[in-house]
């Protein structure tokens, strides 16, 4: 009898303990469901939570005055992997330069009585353009031969500006639309993956390795344009130089590539050559890519960068000061072109506008 009742109280406790344990495995499997539900319901906004954190942290902390400070200070952030020398680049910061390069169909080059006549027909004049500051779209791709063989030096000096004075205004209006919209997404919470890709774009175009913003803002600016017009009348002789006609190379920039003109003057065991461009318009574009990336003009850069800081006009006469290393004679370079700019009156360019041919230049003046 007393076997018979434990052996009925064994079965009463098994029988208890299955159900406990069938209720607890389907309490667990119930809760477990609950959170997995909630964990990859709550999943896409815990990403985007994420993703605007890191992206949006990195945009306040490079927006901090201590890190601009630094950068004008020269204490750079990223280690710009520019090779020291003259005109030495590296060639992924020049990426869409040969890529428009590639795109262009031939060209043609006019003689200079043609493009003379083409510059009285549009009523391309220079006091006009001192006075009015309104500069005509006229885009040449290449100077013309005859250039060389004007005998009056004032004739030749208006037919070099008149050439080069466009396309240095509408490569600085495209560093204006850069700006423009570098400062937009600066000043926004979060950005689109469209604007994370044109940053990450720009980082690569000026050299900026770790992404700083404060050093993509001091790079991406504008030359001053009687600066890049006084830069190209002596690396040029006013357009006449060989380099010039063959290579469209305005600004004597050197490359140690396949790649580019042999200077006449240079010994036997020099490997650097002068390089050569299509078209004009992609020789400033290279211009003022090297200014504005080359470690030798880290100075040019700052004081720039100081000069917006005040909300001053650039003044070329106070930045050619820091082109000393542009060229082998250093000082005396930037004596000569603060001469070309005095003597010529080139600062009355500075100030002068490209007649738009869009809204978005229109936006700008």
């Amino acid at each position: 009898m007393k076997k018979k009742f434990i052996d009925n109280i064994i079965k009463i406790y098994k029988k208890k303990k299955i159900i406990n344990n069938n209720f607890r495995s389907f309490y667990l499997t119930f809760t477990s469901g609950i959170l997995l539900v909630g964990f990859f319901s709550a999943l896409p906004f815990i990403s985007n939570y994420t993703s605007n954190l890191i992206f949006n942290s990195k945009l306040i902390d490079n927006k901090s005055k201590i890190n601009f400070e630094k950068t004008l200070l020269g204490k750079d952030i990223e280690k710009n992997k520019i090779l020291e020398g003259d005109g030495l680049i590296l060639r992924n910061l020049f990426d869409d330069i040969f890529n428009f390069e590639d795109t262009l169909s031939d060209v043609v080059r006019l003689k200079a009585s043609t493009v003379e006549q083409l510059f009285e027909d549009t009523n391309y004049d220079l006091k006009d353009i001192r006075k009015n500051k309104i500069v005509k779209p006229v885009n040449l791709s290449l100077l013309p031969e005859e250039i060389k063989n004007i005998q009056n030096t004032k004739k030749k000096k208006e037919l070099f500006i008149k050439i080069v004075l466009p396309l240095i205004l509408e490569e600085n209006n495209l560093i204006k639309l850069d700006r423009k919209k570098l400062f937009v997404i600066l000043n926004k919470n979060s950005n689109s993956k469209k604007e994370v890709k044109w940053l990450n774009n720009k980082f690569k175009q000026y050299g900026v390795e770790k992404k700083d913003l404060s050093t993509l803002k001091i790079r991406m600016d504008e030359i001053p344009v009687s600066l890049a017009i006084a830069q190209a009348a002596k690396e040029t002789g006013w357009g006449t130089s060989r380099f010039a006609i063959e290579g469209n190379a305005l600004f004597g920039q050197w490359t140690w590539s396949e790649e580019g003109i042999k200077p006449s003057a240079a010994s036997n065991d020099s490997s650097h050559k002068v390089m050569k461009f299509r078209v004009l318009k992609a020789s400033v574009r290279a211009y003022q890519r090297n200014i504005n990336t080359h470690s030798s003009y880290k100075e040019f850069r700052r004081v720039r960068a100081e000069q917006r800081d005040r909300e001053e006009k650039l003044d070329s006469l106070e930045l050619v000061k820091y082109l000393d290393k542009y060229a082998a004679t250093g000082k005396q370079y930037t004596e000569v072109i603060k001469k070309i700019i005095e003597q010529n009156s080139l600062k009355d360019f500075d100030d002068v506008h490209l007649l738009p041919n869009s809204q978005r230049i229109k936006n700008l003046i």
